[in-house]
């Protein structure tokens, strides 16, 4: 037997360096979901707010160009979608989804409405955000759930904040950062890798 067949194997490693996106990924107002298009008129319905804050990797370093998706039901709770038994009442000028990305110093914002609350699954959801990342060196898609300081009831009964342990429930609810222009504003920080406690629960879909 030659010394190469006896010559123990290891495996590689994964490749981490993706993904990239191409400049057109992004179209001027993607993080603005009260549009449903960059020249249409914003939707008179529900209330507005922003959220910002910054996405950072283990050891509190930004994390530059990461992709950051929000989708959400609109101020009546319900959801531009065929799945959705009440979708011809959605409100239709109101996109329901955004996209935005990292500075170099990590920050990002969006703006949208308040959402409403919903029936799913015979359980009745909190208003909430749906957020993923993807970034250079992620393996997997990074999603949460955000909720609003606002409704700390129904927070407590959301069937999906409730998977998450008592002692870090709050880690997924907004910060009130008050108002900006008469617009509130709320905080979220993600942080993506770090010890329980400082590291953004994410949810396995």
């Amino acid at each position: 037997m030659h010394d190469t067949q006896m010559t123990r194997r290891t495996p590689s490693s994964h490749h981490t360096i993706g993904p990239f996106f191409p400049a057109d990924y992004f179209r001027p107002g993607d993080n603005d979901l009260t549009r449903i298009s960059p020249d249409a008129a914003p939707t008179a319905k529900g209330t507005p707010f922003v959220l910002t804050g910054t996405v950072r990797k283990e050891g509190g370093d930004p994390v530059a160009n990461a992709i950051l998706e929000i989708w959400q039901a609109d101020s009546e709770g319900r959801f531009r979608h065929p799945e959705d038994p009440e979708a011809d009442l959605a409100d239709p000028d109101f996109l329901g989804w955004g996209r935005a990305w990292s500075t170099a110093e990590g920050h990002y914002s969006f703006r949208s409405v308040r959402p409403g609350s919903y029936s799913e699954n015979g359980q009745m959801r909190a208003p909430h955000l749906n957020i993923l990342v993807m970034g250079i060196g992620l393996m997997r898609l990074a999603e949460t759930v955000l909720f609003f300081p606002e409704h700390p009831e129904e927070n407590a009964q959301d069937p999906v904040l409730s998977v998450l342990p008592e002692d870090l429930r709050h880690m997924l609810v907004l910060r009130d950062l008050g108002t900006s222009e008469g617009v509130q504003t709320y905080g979220f920080d993600i942080l993506l890798r770090g010890p329980r406690g400082s590291e953004t629960p994410f949810f396995e879909t």
